[in-house]
């Protein structure tokens, strides 16, 4: 017992050492599943790169990680030296690390156990050599249940951001994650509203599928910060799937605006 105990011990050292090189990191969730919370997770991470910062990815939904395949990076293996695994660089100031670079088989589930999970999670902190980064962005299961507290006590952020949509049913959950948030002492950097509007590739008019504003009147009631509305453009979804920057092809779109100027204001908000 003493053993075991010695052990988790020198495993939580090891994490806060690897935190100490780590100025901010951010704990991506939402209160359901369906909200395009990966897809936020990406190209905020891509956002904060481009503005010449250092930026980690982590992926810590073990049984839907996405995001390797969105950053066009699926077919690469994680390094390992003798004292740490070296993250998937996906650009010169961002990198990777996912459960999906340790599957022999992207099409097998994940099959395990709480405390296996939690294992794989603790190590993907502590024996990550990440290096100096300026923003660690973590995208975790959906929902306020067992996974993400844990995930919420094994990797201590500084903040979160909630992802919900427009939807009615959607914002519900959005107010029980801001609750969840404030229950583990995280900062609620704010929320945002993906999948507001639909922009017509042809006309470019804005059509609103699942309403509008909805993230925005959740914020004011739960007394924080709305982060911004991210329109749908099919092209996110296409060049998602083909591994490919949508803000880098369209960085006058809509979307790609709304992308900076939520990363604008988190920058901001840390600021003050």
């Amino acid at each position: 017992m003493a053993n075991q105990e010695d052990k988790m011990k020198k495993e939580r050292e090891k994490v806060t050492k690897r935190l100490e090189t780590i100025k901010n990191s951010v704990l991506v969730f939402s209160g359901k599943g369906g909200v395009g919370k990966s897809t936020v997770s990406a190209n905020l991470g891509l956002a904060f790169a481009k503005k010449g910062l250092t930026v980690g990815l982590l992926d810590v939904d073990i049984h839907g990680p996405n995001l390797a395949k969105m950053m066009g990076v699926e077919s690469k293996k994680i390094q390992a030296s003798s004292e740490a695994i070296i993250p998937v660089p996906v650009t010169e100031n961002l990198s990777l690390i996912s459960m999906s670079f340790l599957l022999e088989n992207q099409d097998l589930p994940v099959i395990w156990r709480g405390p296996m999970k939690m294992k794989a999670i603790q190590q993907f902190i502590g024996d990550v050599a990440w290096g100096s980064l300026d923003w660690l962005i973590i995208d975790s299961p959906p929902g306020t249940g067992d996974e993400p507290l844990s995930i919420a006590q094994l990797i201590p952020a500084t903040g979160a951001i909630v992802v919900t949509t427009p939807q009615e049913v959607s914002l519900m959950d959005s107010r029980k994650a801001v609750a969840f948030a404030r229950k583990l002492n995280l900062e609620v950097y704010g929320i945002v509203e993906n999948m507001s509007g639909l922009i017509c590739p042809k006309c470019k008019h804005k059509i609103n599928l699942f309403k509008e504003g909805g993230g925005e009147k959740a914020a004011k009631q739960m007394g924080v910060p709305f982060l911004g509305s991210i329109p749908i453009e099919p092209e996110i979804v296409s060049l998602g799937d083909e591994g490919k920057s949508f803000l880098d092809k369209h960085p006058d779109s809509e979307a790609s605006k709304s992308f900076m100027k939520i990363v604008d204001k988190i920058i901001e908000l840390k600021k003050s």
